[in-house]
């Protein structure tokens, strides 16, 4: 299979680690403020740089750093993919999709209700 997303410019750890991070800071606060505004249960817990959505229903959604790849890993009901980070944006090393936008259709799906999740 090949992949359709270009070689990304090689990231430091550090900028990897900071980048990442941003990602699942900013996928916790959205799930936090659904939470508080009373818009869809979603029980999240981290565990340095792996973040377990529990969605309604008992599903799960799992989002998981690779520093040794500096790839972000989502695996959902529907399967999982891999990100890389590319002109700006993390996307799958196998179609181009943005992140955020697969995390959107993945948690929509399994939540049952339409959710979008926004780039930090």
């Amino acid at each position: 299979m090949t992949s359709t997303t270009p070689a990304a410019p090689a990231l430091t750890d550090a900028d990897f680690h900071r980048l990442s991070q941003a990602v699942l800071a900013q996928v916790e606060a959205t799930v936090d403020r659904w939470l508080d505004d009373d818009v869809v249960d979603i029980d999240s817990h981290r565990t340095g740089g792996l973040l377990e959505l529990s969605m309604p229903g008992g599903s799960k959604i799992v989002l998981n750093t690779q520093p040794p790849l500096h790839e972000i890993w989502l695996a959902a009901r529907a399967g999982g993919h891999h990100y890389r980070f590319v002109d700006g944006a993390w996307r799958d090393t196998r179609d181009g999709s943005e992140f955020f936008a697969a995390l959107s259709q993945h948690a929509s799906a399994q939540a049952g209700l339409a959710l979008r999740f926004d780039a930090p």
